[in-house]
């Protein structure tokens, strides 16, 4: 075997860790940035978090002089009016919520009730979910218990009855027809005594019919004309099918939007700007950069110098992502004015080939940096993805964006008459009208895609004329 030497010329793309940290930064989201960062910070001595004082804060400063007396300012008690009373309930001013099972076992705790009832009482509460209902059969709460203690179903029964009694009314039911009549039973308006036993009957025994609006089948059952069967089905439907729903605290889900969109009155032009709440304000702390200036070949130097670089790599990354980000949201706001000035109805069609286009990008990175971004505009906060849209051809040989459709699908079923509802069909002639060629099934699909159910459920009595 003879060895020897081979120079060999190729090509190849290879991805620098400059490059992957700006791609990584490029699709976070606006909360998975600022945990980059603080990580970053905690890891690299060379980043500080900029601190910035409000306007507000320096005229304070100006104006409070570390030269007067506490005691001049800040008085060494306090009367009760400043508090606006004589006293604070600092209970009261908790910014907890109590959950449904919280706020029934406060009603528990004062009813008077047995150990032993007390007990199973705990364990139905316990069983009831967010929405009210009892979430599992009795058997199976009994079957919790020491069989010792012989506690038999009619005993659970009677304890359960006693919580369906507590507030919100409906709460502990088995059913949705338990929980409506839990709620009929509570209505003691005597104006209402026959619409109430008309409303207890259609929910004991033609509940079926009433979810698939089977008002024809329903007016045969019951024998009765359309306005007094009207008028009980709109006493069914001010009910509450979850009464728990308002008690249990809800997540609340808080959007930071990335970039604001303003109506500038001077210039008579939509402006962009970064939102300077979400960008992330750090540094390079110049006293270390100092030392990592100094000559020196030592283990400490080569440890400051690198994450000086690394600092500065991760820097002009931050700066990359903020000026792509602003690129992309201006090119959407400039092909979205309409939307803007007359809302969703005017909305453009819009591909990420249109925009990698226009600011000389791929589409991959489009894709990356509307991700999870998030834009304010005087129409609320929107994903950027969300002025994206397929587009649908007119009669005219133009255009009209899917969402634009799908906002007119929404307003000519909101004008709908509620007795006789569109069908899909019937938008779909209404849109033909217009100049936009769609078939019924893509129809259907941007109903369903609106969370709007179908005519035949959209159906209801027309309400007794006045008079």
């Amino acid at each position: 075997m003879k060895l020897s030497l081979q120079l060999k010329l190729g090509q190849h793309l290879a991805m620098t860790p400059q490059l992957q940290q700006a791609i990584k930064l490029l699709q976070l989201s606006n909360f998975d940035l600022h945990q980059e960062v603080v990580q970053m910070i905690e890891s690299n001595p060379m980043l500080e978090v900029e601190e910035i004082a409000d306007e507000a804060e320096k005229e304070f400063g100006k104006q409070v002089t570390i030269a007067e007396s506490w005691q001049e300012n800040y008085p060494s008690t306090h009367t009760g009016s400043s508090w606006g009373g004589d006293s604070f309930d600092f209970e009261a001013g908790s910014s907890e919520e109590d959950s449904l099972q919280d706020h029934l076992l406060w009603q528990l705790n004062l009813t008077t009730m047995s150990d032993r009832d007390r007990s199973i009482a705990m364990a139905i509460i316990d069983a009831i979910d967010g929405n009210g209902m009892l979430s599992v059969g009795l058997d199976s709460i009994l079957a919790g218990f020491d069989p010792q203690a012989q506690i038999g179903p009619d005993e659970a029964l009677a304890v359960l009855h006693r919580i369906q009694q507590f507030d919100p009314i409906g709460v502990g039911s088995r059913t949705l027809a338990e929980c409506l009549l839990l709620q009929l039973e509570q209505i003691s308006d005597p104006d209402l005594e026959r619409q109430t036993g008309i409303a207890k009957t259609i929910v004991k025994e033609h509940l079926d019919l009433l979810a698939s609006h089977d008002y024809a089948q329903l007016m045969r059952r019951t024998r009765l004309r359309e306005a007094e069967l009207g008028e009980s089905i709109r006493l069914i439907e001010s009910l509450n099918p979850r009464p728990g729903a308002h008690i249990s605290p809800a997540t609340a889900g808080y959007v930071v939007p990335d970039v604001i969109v303003r109506r500038d009155p001077v210039a008579d032009a939509w402006r962009v700007d970064l939102n300077p709440d979400s960008a992330p304000r750090i540094r390079i702390n110049q006293d270390y950069a100092a030392l990592a200036s100094r000559s020196g070949n030592g283990d400490d130097m080569s440890y400051l110098r690198s994450n000086l670089q690394e600092a500065r790599w991760f820097l002009k990354s931050l700066q990359s992502r903020n000026e792509t980000l602003m690129k992309v949201a201006t090119r959407i706001v400039e092909h979205q004015q309409e939307f803007l000035e007359y809302g969703e109805e005017a909305m453009k069609p819009l591909v990420l080939h249109d925009i990698a286009e226009a600011v000389d990008m791929h589409e991959s990175t489009i894709s990356r940096v509307t991700t999870q971004k998030y834009m304010h505009t005087p129409r609320g906060v929107f994903e950027l993805k969300y002025f994206f849209s397929s587009h649908v051809s007119t009669t005219g040989g133009g255009e009209c964006s899917s969402t634009a459709i799908r906002a007119i699908i929404r307003k000519l079923i909101a004008e709908e008459n509620a007795s006789k509802p569109l069908s899909d069909s019937k938008i779909t002639a209404l849109l033909q009208q217009r100049g936009i060629q769609v078939a019924r099934r893509t129809i259907a699909k941007y109903r369903e895609s609106l969370s709007i159910p179908p005519s035949n459920e959209r159906k209801r009595l027309a309400p007794p004329s006045p008079g």
